[in-house]
């Protein structure tokens, strides 16, 4: 058996996240199918990504691991093929031959995410960004981000039901930056609880909206419960940018068309 990493990226809108679902159509059941298509005399290959996303959310840079019996010599031929069978909102980029203990998940060191929002509505915008018609204070919004790297316990902006064996992060970077009309949040961590990022994003657009001030965003940290924090902000607006591991050059070449 060798094992590969595939990076790739794709559209979320039409799926219901990474992870295979009883009925319901899912991006890796989408990469399964193609992968077997292309090497019919494995035919029960199964892909393990490198973590989960909702429903509608987007990644340019997604990586997933398999293994096959065979060697595959042409990593850009297979790509090419892959592409060819994989539907248009999915796009394999690199195949990657590594260690067999390799693991997509398990090996991040490292996960960013971005979040864009809008502030006038622009229905070609509806599924590639969130519209706050009340557009938040930037600076409000920096203010609490900036609250982020001093905390460890991120129970508040986790989803109530969200089975994790535990609720602590080590966030590295949060940041808030206006571009081409654009609010838009990045945030690096080793890893986030499900919904984390969407939370965080909501409950910071309150902040910029004044409907809550800094001390309060402060006690709802402390609180360690998701019922003190903000709504999630929409999953259209939400984008998966970057995994790094320790063995794997993991450049993002993906570019936004605005």
């Amino acid at each position: 058996m060798q094992r590969y990493f595939l990076e790739l990226f794709f559209k979320g809108t039409h799926y219901s996240g990474w992870q295979i679902q009883k009925n319901a159509v899912s991006v890796q059941q989408k990469l399964n199918e193609a992968i077997n298509i292309l090497l019919p005399a494995n035919n029960n290959i199964e892909t393990t990504g490198c973590g989960r996303t909702d429903a509608g959310v987007h990644a340019t840079q997604f990586f997933a691991h398999f293994d096959s019996p065979e060697i595959i010599s042409d990593s850009e031929s297979f790509i090419y093929h892959l592409n060819g069978i994989l539907p248009a909102d999915i796009t394999a980029v690199h195949l990657h031959k590594v260690a067999q203990e390799a693991h997509a998940r398990f090996d991040a060191v490292k996960r960013t995410y971005h979040y864009y929002i809008h502030s006038q509505k622009n229905g070609f915008l509806s599924e590639y960004s969130a519209c706050y018609f009340k557009k938040p204070d930037i600076a409000l919004m920096q203010q609490v981000s900036d609250l982020l790297p001093e905390y460890s316990d991120f129970n508040s902006f986790c989803k109530s039901r969200a089975q994790s064996r535990t609720t602590l992060c080590k966030i590295y970077h949060a940041k808030w930056k206006e571009k081409n009309g654009f609010l838009i949040f990045e945030i690096t961590a080793d890893r986030f609880l499900r919904g984390m990022v969407r939370a965080l994003v909501g409950t910071m657009a309150d902040a910029g909206q004044q409907k809550i001030s800094v001390d309060d965003f402060k006690n709802i940290l402390d609180a360690k419960d998701r019922r003190k924090a903000g709504h999630a902000a929409p999953a259209c607006g939400l984008y998966l940018s970057k995994i790094e591991y320790p063995y794997l050059a993991t450049k993002n070449h993906f570019s936004f068309p605005f």
